[in-house]
């Protein structure tokens, strides 16, 4: 790869570090991420993108700006963008745009192939991340609608990043240079994640709260203190609130429904609440893409030791 190459590369990866490190902050201060920034984020890596593509010629850089142009449409509300009498064409777009992308992708490849003189591999995984993502979002794997979003804004940025910063072994480069870069940031914020618990545990140990296996996953706080922190109540002398949770779609909601539990265990002479912390998952993606650029994929570099 050229240096001016290599240097667009770099600048997309700074790019998608500087905005998942912002997209973090924001979600652990006010748990919102302006789709403003994926937006920007968007475009940044459609650009840098196109530019690698354009010495391939015309095709590779048109298939490329179709294929971001499809993460960048899920950046954008058109349920609000749309007269109320029509916001259920929403989804008809967005189906739309699916079914003309796969489609025009599939037949190129078909015709030209795959590779340097047809389809580009990072229009591939580009596309693929953004169907990953969607699925997940689908399946519930990925509970908010931001977390989908910034894993196809990273598929955009960093389609592809095959060597690690770190020396590994040829085979598992080969291996890496395959998968998607989301792939790797994704099962590196998922092995992240088993922190959390180890984390709440020594928080209980150190205060002498700890109880057991629920010691793992959750903490008591004074109740006058619920307001204003982002946790789940999941306390016995409250009973169940997930069917409440189910409906909550906003920080505000959230916070409101923090207030309403805390007046309820006041009344009822209740001053100290068990809870669950909410811990952003765009936390560990951006730290899952440190890693990812570092290390691969720590899943396969794992199981390259046993």
């Amino acid at each position: 790869m050229s240096s001016w190459a290599d240097g667009l590369t770099w600048a997309s990866i700074v790019a998608l570090l500087v905005g998942f490190g912002i997209a973090a902050a924001s979600d652990l201060r006010t748990r919102e991420v302006s789709d403003r920034l994926w937006q920007v984020l968007g475009v940044i890596g459609l650009v840098l993108g196109a530019v690698l593509l354009a010495p391939g010629g015309v095709l590779p850089v048109v298939l490329w700006v179709v294929v971001a142009g499809l993460a960048f449409e899920h950046m954008v509300s058109w349920d609000l963008l749309l007269p109320a009498e029509r916001e259920g064409y929403a989804d008809l777009i967005e189906l739309t745009a699916y079914v003309v992308v796969i489609a025009l992708i599939a037949t190129v490849a078909v015709r030209v192939g795959i590779g340097s003189s047809g389809v580009p591999y990072a229009v591939i995984a580009c596309l693929v991340t953004i169907l990953f993502a969607r699925g997940l979002f689908e399946a519930g794997v990925l509970y908010g609608g931001g977390d989908a979003k910034a894993l196809m804004i990273a598929g955009v940025l960093v389609p592809t990043f095959a060597p690690p910063l770190l020396v590994h072994s040829a085979s598992l480069v080969l291996v890496t240079s395959v998968l998607p870069f989301a792939f790797d940031l994704l099962l590196d914020a998922a092995i992240l994640s088993i922190a959390i618990p180890i984390a709440i545990a020594l928080r209980n140990i150190a205060r002498g709260d700890f109880s057991g296996i629920q010691g793992f996953s959750g903490f008591e706080i004074p109740v006058s203190e619920l307001p204003r922190q982002f946790v789940w109540v999941r306390d016995p002398a409250y009973g169940s609130v997930r069917e409440q949770e189910d409906g909550i779609e906003t920080s505000e909601d959230d916070r409101k429904r923090r207030i309403e539990i805390a007046q309820e265990l006041r009344t009822r002479g209740i001053d100290r609440v068990w809870v669950t912390p909410q811990i952003p998952f765009l936390l560990l993606m951006a730290l899952g893409a440190v890693l990812a650029l570092l290390a691969g994929n720590l899943a396969l570099d794992l199981a390259s030791l046993l």
